[in-house]
């Protein structure tokens, strides 16, 4: 009998990430697991590391279901903490270091976390938490790779416990992360997954090439669920995962090189700037199988120059970080779709919603509504906040909003239109700010374009493009309006364009629209007023 039988007969009836890991230490524990700048780990050894990460946590009193905070940039490290806490049973919370110390201390406090990790250069947030989080940093703040007084020095700790499996028994309803999701305002709302959730993703994406020979190169941010479900797969399924400290074009490239990377997750701008690296061309990249592309839309110009010059399948996902439905967009082989989104997968189901909830024929815009095998449990602490994303449709069966605006087509293909905050309401017509943003960007002297409502007393509210502009291009904004207008209809037309010298973007790339507006709030209100007064 193969040891892989053996493993077969023996594997419990619910199989969890962790243990998956652990399975890969057994059968292969001198083949490489991780990857991060000279460190090379192999599975026997990062196992046995994950497992001491596992104890030190149970001595430090967390039990099953206990939250475990982690604040930090990428590192190997990073990876122990996040596969040791869910060994212990713990339910890993990443926190983003691009939230205010305010927002962090309160969604350290909203989670109840225990134990909090953080890492060099992040120590002035942390030195701003309330007196409320006293207790956690008296004893159980724990510094990865700094030393401090009242922060425990962390290989200190991970020496003085065991390399054996602390033996917790995982299941399918335990907590397995708390995601924070990017909020406008106050504190983000916690997307809790579970175990059973987490594992189910496995069997989705296990047909994509996931496995031993695989090698995933990681640049984007270990706190957001975009990159976590790269990562997932990559090591629980038994690839080699490498890990980049911070995305730039050119390392990016040597290693995609040097490492024979096979997969990738990146968001489009990164994919924008790796495309205009001078050195592209000259790169050898042929060892890419798939790469992916989520968290904000990819411009059907800038999906064919991938398809074209990338080896490799471009797989586009849209879902969000709560879950619901899914649609897939194979680039490569729908060249003539590159303007959606793609068709359901994974079992997902969609519905197109007027504004009272009813359900729309296809061709006709509304909101997307979801619903799939992966969905969250809810939004931590804010029950309220989870029934609002719910929509029932007459059967009872429950659906994700999306908050997304879009059609399908005759072909079962997705088309987003916006977001549905988004919209612009011009003279009583529906403006979609991605209709607009579309035409911007075949502009030949546009790299990118983004279209918010500015206020207007004539009309209420009217498209304001912002625009970037090519290295070395000459165009005026007032010639670039006109020509957008010249192929928009009389409806959809820009009132003003404003030359920038970038758009504002969060860590995963996604447009702050809300940065581009702040400056309009003072002058939307004077409008409104001045509107009101004449009625």
């Amino acid at each position: 009998m193969t040891a892989s039988a053996t493993v077969e007969q023996t594997r419990p009836e619910y199989f969890d990430v962790s243990s998956r890991v652990a399975e890969h230490a057994r059968l292969r524990p001198n083949s490489e697991a991780l990857v991060f700048e000279e460190r090379r780990l192999d599975w026997q050894t990062l196992n046995g590391r994950i497992n001491r990460l596992a104890n030190l946590l149970i001595e430090r009193g967390v039990r099953s279901g206990d939250r475990v905070a982690l604040l930090a940039s990428h590192s190997a490290e990073y990876v122990e903490i996040f596969l040791g806490t869910l060994r212990a049973g713990g339910c890993i919370v990443p926190l983003s270091p691009m939230a205010s110390a305010d927002q962090l201390a309160e969604m350290i406090a909203d989670s109840g976390a225990k134990v909090l990790f953080l890492s060099e250069g992040l120590q002035d947030l942390a030195a701003c938490f309330p007196a409320s989080l006293a207790p956690l940093a008296s004893k159980n703040a724990v510094a990865i790779d700094f030393v401090a007084p009242g922060w425990a020095a962390y290989e200190q700790l991970m020496a003085g416990t065991s390399d054996q499996s602390p033996g917790v028994v995982i299941t399918p309803d335990m907590d397995f992360n708390i995601i924070y999701s990017s909020g406008t305002t106050g504190v983000p709302k916690g997307i809790v997954h579970d175990h059973g959730t987490r594992t189910m993703t496995l069997d989705q994406v296990s047909s994509l090439g996931y496995g031993p020979g695989c090698r995933t190169l990681i640049a984007t941010p270990l706190y957001s669920n975009l990159t976590i479900a790269a990562f997932l797969p990559t090591v629980a399924l038994g690839g080699t995962m490498t890990l980049m400290r911070k995305f730039d074009t050119t390392a990016y490239l040597d290693i995609a090189e040097r490492e024979r990377i096979t997969h990738a997750m990146l968001v489009p701008v990164q994919y924008q700037r790796l495309l205009a690296d001078p050195s592209f061309a000259k790169r050898d990249l042929s060892s890419f199988q798939i790469k992916f592309c989520t968290s904000a839309p990819l411009h059907s110009s800038l999906k064919l120059a991938i398809v074209e010059r990338w080896p490799g399948v471009l797989l586009e996902i849209y879902g969000m970080t709560e879950g619901g439905g899914v649609c897939v967009l194979n680039a490569t082989a729908n060249r003539d779709k590159l303007n959606t989104v793609g068709q359901p997968a994974f079992g997902a189901e969609f519905k197109i919603l007027d504004e009272a909830g009813r359900e729309l024929p296809q061709g006709e815009i509304g909101e997307i509504v979801s619903r799939g095998k992966v969905m969250m449990k809810g939004y931590h602490n804010r029950q309220s906040a989870t029934d609002e994303f719910i929509w029932q449709d007459s059967a009872g069966s429950r659906f994700f909003k999306t908050g997304d605006m879009g059609y399908f087509d005759q072909d079962g293909f997705l088309h987003l239109s916006d977001r549905k905050k988004d919209m612009i309401i011009s003279g009583g017509f529906n403006i979609y700010a991605t209709d607009l943003e579309n035409v911007l960007q075949t502009h030949p002297d546009v790299v990118e374009g983004a279209v918010i409502a500015a206020p207007s007393e004539e009309w209420g509210e009217t498209p304001l493009a912002f625009v970037v502009l090519r290295p070395g291009a000459q165009s005026k904004p007032e010639e670039i309006r006109k020509w957008t207008n010249e192929r928009l209809g009389k409806a959809q037309r820009i009132s003003e364009v404003v030359l920038m010298e970038s758009l504002p973007r969060s860590p995963v790339g996604k447009v702050l629209k809300r940065e581009l507006r702040r400056p309009y709030l003072e002058r939307a209100m004077a409008v409104l007023e001045r509107i009101q007064s004449k009625t």
